[in-house]
């Protein structure tokens, strides 16, 4: 069984406490709060203050996916907000291993997450480093698109290289997720789903919530 990570960036942020409160007294497993900084992708979302509101509300897992540059700067900020989890991009650092160890060292699981078209090969220095890694299945930066089709032989392929080498590291999949596809995505090895709009835009969000945990 999966587990379900809604994203919210999609929630509405003049009732942020109450989509929260829905999200604790639901199956919802993570809360999953994407941070956009306007460079690394073109849009930009919130940091560390509204994250320190939103973990505030709940006990639940807060995997925080950081689609900036220079994330090094900043991952003490995210820490303090009440990060879980701490996700960089692949293609946003030069010193991929030495940000990962600055995750790790203040207490944090730390993510690494790779766009549409970057091969998960380039991932086999840095996979027994790691506790999750998050495989874009959208262009990164905004809510709405439409699922990468190419996306499940990468979840597949990456499945394949964590179980050839026994590690503990989590597949998550972020980006054009629904309650049609989310089979095809766990059968080819995802672990965690994040879903945003389907979740958020349906008219009971609960409930949609427990109609994927059942997948």
């Amino acid at each position: 069984m999966a587990l379900i990570a809604p994203s919210l960036l999609s929630a509405n942020f003049l009732q942020l406490r109450e989509d929260c409160t829905m999200l604790n007294n639901s199956e919802a497993d993570w809360f999953h709060l994407d941070v956009m900084d306007g460079r690394f992708v073109p849009n930009i979302s919130f940091g560390p203050m509204i994250i320190k509101f939103i973990t505030s509300t709940t006990h639940k897992v807060c995997d925080v996916h950081l689609m900036i540059e220079e994330p090094e700067k900043y991952a003490g900020a995210f820490q303090e907000a009440g990060a879980t989890s701490l996700t960089v991009h692949f293609e946003a650092c030069k010193h991929l291993h030495s940000n990962i160890q600055q995750i790790k060292s203040l207490g944090m699981k730390a993510g690494v997450a790779i766009n549409p078209h970057t091969p998960v090969a380039l991932l086999q220095d840095i996979l027994a480093d790691i506790d999750l890694v998050c495989l874009m299945s959208v262009n990164p930066g905004f809510g709405g698109q439409s699922f990468i089709p190419h996306s499940i032989e990468k979840i597949a392929a990456l499945k394949k290289m964590i179980s050839d080498r026994d590690l503990n590291v989590l597949i998550e999949v972020d980006g054009g997720i629904n309650l049609e596809n989310a089979s095809l995505i766990i059968a080819a090895g995802a672990d965690v789903l994040v879903a945003g709009n389907t979740i958020f835009k349906s008219a009971d969000p609960a409930f949609t919530i427990s109609q994927l945990k059942k997948l």
